[in-house]
């Protein structure tokens, strides 16, 4: 077996895992969603081991997605943090056997305050699922391990049921972009959905030039404005923009410099987008186009280029 026949198992499997939980999916999981949207505290994730990485996921996942949620360790808990539990909060807990101690001593405290529980575990039967109010059941036909040892089929599964509760509730809340902004404030995501054309365009020196112009003054104009591109027009009444790319394509069109037709090269009413528009949804208009530049507008005049790198 190659390493690759054995990558192809590994998937197979997992695949299997998730066709599985796919086909659980039950009136249990409407229940879960509902509580968790109706919860005016936050979701409390707690597992151990394997289980207990993928409930940091599902955490720090529905915290991002308008859902407050904290990792709660449960031996940790049992050691102090169980102070972290406020009376208004909902209590996910994550077990593929559903006999872990630390959980069902952690899930003992928890129900006796009255709050909200929710189990997720690989056994209908077990202690977890029975004494949750709600459960929500993961297993699947096999792990990948080829021990049968290593959580890895049911770990993907749990970790792609903590997505689907986090993703319904988004569109419960009707959570937009906007809203994944404000929680993602730092680094490229947040830089695109916060940050306008209008404040990173280019709006030095841009290249407008009459339609009539000739091609050799037209390159000089290209070259001084460093952008790849020319504006044919005034910044009040754009008659089409051109690039270096078809300045290129023109000469071998045209048989050279001298013999270029403006009108023929130049993309007549190229795309402006207004300058309060988002740098991310800017981008994936211009990838669905498959251009590198747009014209930005402000106040029905053209005063800057964005571009794509």
């Amino acid at each position: 077996m190659t390493h690759r026949d054995s990558a192809q198992r590994t998937l197979q499997t997992e695949i299997k895992g998730l066709q599985a939980a796919l086909e659980q999916l039950d009136e249990q999981f409407d229940k879960a969603a509902e509580h968790l949207l109706a919860c005016q505290g936050k979701v409390v994730v707690a597992g151990m081991g394997k289980s207990g990485l993928i409930a940091q996921k599902i955490a720090a996942t529905l915290a991002s997605t308008g859902t407050p949620a904290f990792f709660l360790h449960p031996s940790e808990a049992l050691h102090g943090d169980l102070g972290m539990i406020s009376p208004l909060d909902v209590v996910l807990l994550l077990s593929y056997s559903g006999e872990t101690e630390e959980l069902l001593r952690m899930l003992a405290y928890v129900q006796e305050r009255g709050h909200v529980t929710i189990s997720m575990t690989g056994d209908p039967g077990s202690t977890l699922a029975k004494k949750t109010l709600l459960h929500l059941n993961t297993s699947v036909p096999e792990e990948a391990c080829p021990l049968a040892l290593a959580p890895t089929a049911s770990t993907t599964a749990m970790l792609a049921v903590g997505d689907a509760l986090a993703v319904a509730l988004m569109e419960a809340r009707d959570f937009r972009s906007e809203d994944f902004a404000r929680f993602h404030p730092g680094g490229s995501l947040g830089y695109k959905l916060l940050t306008t054309v209008g404040e990173v365009m280019r709006t030095e020196a841009l290249p407008f030039v009459p339609i009539d112009i000739e091609p050799s003054d037209l390159l000089i104009r290209m070259s001084e404005g460093k952008l790849g591109l020319a504006i044919i027009g005034t910044p009040n009444h754009v008659e089409g923009l051109i690039t270096d790319g078809d300045l290129r394509r023109g000469m071998v069109k045209y048989g050279g410099l001298a013999k270029l037709d403006i009108r023929g090269m130049m993309t007549p009413d190229p795309i402006v987008v207004h300058a309060k528009e988002k740098i991310g949804k800017v981008e994936q208009l211009m990838r669905q186009k498959k251009i590198t530049a747009v014209l930005v507008e402000e106040e029905n005049a053209i005063v800057g280029v964005f571009q794509l790198f």
